[in-house]
């Protein structure tokens, strides 16, 4: 094993360890953060399901590439390579750090609103400051880097494809989101998407 490999690794363990601290935290304080499903049907229902399989078969797949383990999940094709460059792995290095950073910073902000899915019972209130003054999507954006990264780093074709289906999944669910908030919070949404970028473009404002 590498440094690569190893940073593979830290950046799941980093990201589970946020996310279920963030799961148990808010379950003591009787909220809960998983609304995947409620109250949904059809297309939306689908993709967030399939969405939540494919990020936890990706994460394993992550971690037998970083173990060099033999077992695969996919057909060997798949693991052609694509690239394989001591620079793109370092730019792949570089955008999961930041991905991480970004990733940190918006559960900061995101305060006691986190939630899974569209909680149609019991949102919380509406976030506009800290990280969300820059990007109104800052984990989406997150999780774009870490597929990219991630890919860069391995540089095989599974990878590729994990990356491209994960930008446009979560590009279709954010456009969903959009209509779901404006719905929910009316006009100051309305006034937060008008001066916030979705994935970029607005100026930091402190916490309070």
């Amino acid at each position: 094993m590498n440094f690569f490999d190893y940073f593979q690794i830290a950046s799941v363990v980093i990201f589970l360890v946020i996310l279920v601290g963030k799961i148990l935290y808010l379950r003591r304080r009787n909220i809960n953060p998983i609304a995947i499903g409620g109250g949904k049907k059809g297309v939306v229902l689908a993709v967030e399901l399939i969405s939540v399989a494919g990020l936890m078969v990706w994460i394993v797949e992550v971690l037998l590439y970083a173990f060099h383990s033999d077992f695969r999940i996919f057909p060997s094709p798949l693991d052609r390579p694509l690239i394989s460059s001591g620079p793109v792995k370092l730019i792949g290095v570089a955008l999961i750090s930041l991905g991480v950073t970004i990733f940190v910073m918006a559960y900061g902000s995101f305060g006691d609103s986190w939630r899974v899915g569209f909680d149609v019972k019991n949102p919380g209130e509406l976030v506009t400051t800290g990280i969300f003054s820059v990007s109104r999507n800052p984990i989406y954006l997150a999780l774009d880097l870490w597929f990219i990264g991630i890919f860069l780093i391995n540089g095989t074709l599974i990878f590729l494809i994990f990356a491209a289906l994960a930008v446009a999944a979560m590009h279709w669910q954010i456009r969903q989101e959009e209509a779901f908030l404006s719905n929910l919070y009316g006009q100051p949404y309305r006034d937060y998407y008008n001066r916030t970028g979705r994935y970029a473009g607005g100026r930091m404002k402190a916490e309070g």
